[in-house]
C-alpha cells in the first residue's frame, strides 16, 4: 500500500514485498537490494535505516530521503504480577496513543493489538468508544505494535488478536494490507490460522472477508440475544440486525470452513437470564460455533457489573441447551489489561 507522510516520503513498512521491489528497482537498484531491505524491516525489525549495515551509506541516505520508517514510543509498560501479561501504551508519530497487550498461553504468546485510535461504533459498555475516535491505524503502525512489543519483551509472539481499540472491519483496507504483511513468508511469516479478528458486525465487510479465504478466526461481538437488547447497547445493530448478522456468519462458515467465535460480554440484569440463554440457543443451536462469555469490564461511566460466578452460571445454562461455551480466562487483571482503559486515563 503506497502511503506518504506530510513530507511526501513513502511509508516503507506499509509496502508489500512486491511494492517494495518496484520502488527499489525504480531507483536503479537490483532486486536483491529490496530483499535485503525487506529482511531488515520485517525479520531483523530495525527502527532506523542507519542500522542496515550491509547497505552502503549512500543508499541508506537515499532511503532516508525518499522513505519514512515509522516507530512507536512506549509511554507506559505494565507487567502483571500474576500471569506475566504485558500491557503497552504506545505514542504514535502524530502524538496519538493506542494500546497492545501481550498474553502468555500454553500454546504460545499472543498479542492483542489496536486497529484504530478510538472507535466510532458507540458500544456503551466499552471504554474504547468513550474516549472518542481519532483516526485509522496504518498497516505499518499495526505491525509496529507487534514488532515493538517483541523487541522490548524479548518474547517470541506467535499469534495475534485484532481485538484492542477500534473496529477492524471499519479500517478494512489497512487491516487486509497488515494481514498480508504479517503472514508474508519473507517477513514475520505468522500463519493467519493464529490470528483472530473481532468485529461488532459490519455485515458487508464480513462477506468481503469470506471471499478472501484468509484462514483467520472470525470473532463476532454479539453480546445480546434479540434486536431490542442489542440495539440498546450496540448502535451497529440498528443498521445490521441480528438476523442479517447470523446469516452472514453462517455464510462465512460455509465459504471458509472456519468455526466462528461469538463474544458475549455478560452484564448482570441485562443479558444473563434463562430467557437470554433460551434465545441464544434458538439463534445458534445447530451452528458450528463457540461462545466466549466475558464478565463485563467495569468502567466508571457505566453501572454495568458482572462476575466470574455469574459467567459460570450462564455457561452452565448454555451447555444445558446444547451450546459450546466457555468463560474467557482473565489475564492481567491487576494491570487493567482490558482495551481502552489505559489510553483513556492517560489522555484525560
Amino acid at each position: 500500500m503506497i502511503i506518504k507522510d506530510e513530507n511526501g516520503r513513502v511509508d516503507i513498512l506499509s509496502l508489500s514485498y512486491d511494492e517494495l521491489c518496484e520502488q527499489i528497482t525504480a531507483l536503479g537498484e537490483k532486486k536483491f537490494r529490496a530483499s535485503q531491505l525487506y529482511e531488515w524491516l520485517h525479520v531483523k525489525r530495525v527502527d532506523s535505516f542507519d542500522k542496515m549495515t550491509n547497505l552502503s551509506a549512500q543508499f541508506r541516505a537515499r532511503l532516508d530521503e525518499l522513505f519514512c520508517l515509522k516507530s512507536l514510543f512506549i509511554v507506559k509498560r505494565l507487567e502483571s504480577c500474576t500471569d506475566n501479561t504485558l500491557k503497552y501504551l504506545y505514542r504514535l508519530p502524530d502524538g496519538n496513543h493506542v494500546e497492545a497487550v501481550v498474553m502468555e498461553y500454553n500454546h504460545g504468546t499472543t498479542i492483542c493489538i489496536s486497529t484504530q485510535v478510538g472507535c466510532k461504533m458507540g458500544c456503551n459498555f466499552c471504554a474504547s468508544t468513550i474516549a472518542g475516535f481519532r483516526r485509522d491505524l496504518l498497516p505499518s503502525e499495526m505491525l509496529l505494535e507487534i514488532y515493538t512489543a517483541q523487541r522490548d519483551s524479548g518474547r517470541k509472539i506467535t499469534g495475534a488478536v485484532l481485538m484492542g481499540i477500534g473496529e477492524p472491519l471499519d479500517n478494512y483496507d489497512n487491516v487486509i494490507c497488515f494481514l498480508d504483511l504479517l503472514s508474508n513468508d519473507k517477513g514475520m511469516n505468522m500463519s493467519l490460522r493464529h490470528v483472530s479478528l473481532s468485529t461488532c458486525g459490519l455485515v458487508p465487510r464480513i462477506r468481503e472477508l469470506a471471499e478472501l479465504g484468509l484462514g483467520l478466526t472470525l470473532s463476532i461481538s454479539l453480546h445480546a440475544t434479540n434486536d431490542e437488547m442489542r440495539s440498546s447497547i450496540m448502535p451497529v445493530n440498528k443498521k445490521y440486525n441480528i438476523t442479517e448478522l447470523i446469516k452472514a456468519c453462517k455464510d462465512y462458515f460455509a465459504k471458509t470452513g472456519r468455526r466462528i467465535s461469538f463474544e458475549y460480554a455478560l452484564i448482570d440484569g441485562v443479558n444473563d437470564s434463562p430467557e437470554s440463554a433460551d434465545e441464544l440457543a434458538a439463534l445458534l443451536g445447530g451452528f458450528v460455533c463457540h461462545i466466549n462469555i466475558i464478565p463485563v469490564n467495569k468502567i466508571k461511566e457505566r453501572n454495568y457489573t458482572s462476575s466470574r460466578k455469574s459467567a459460570q452460571r450462564f455457561r452452565s445454562m448454555l451447555e444445558e441447551r446444547g451450546l459450546n461455551a466457555t468463560v474467557r480466562r482473565t489475564l492481567g487483571a491487576d494491570i487493567n489489561a482490558a482495551c481502552g482503559q489505559l489510553r483513556r486515563e492517560y489522555e484525560i
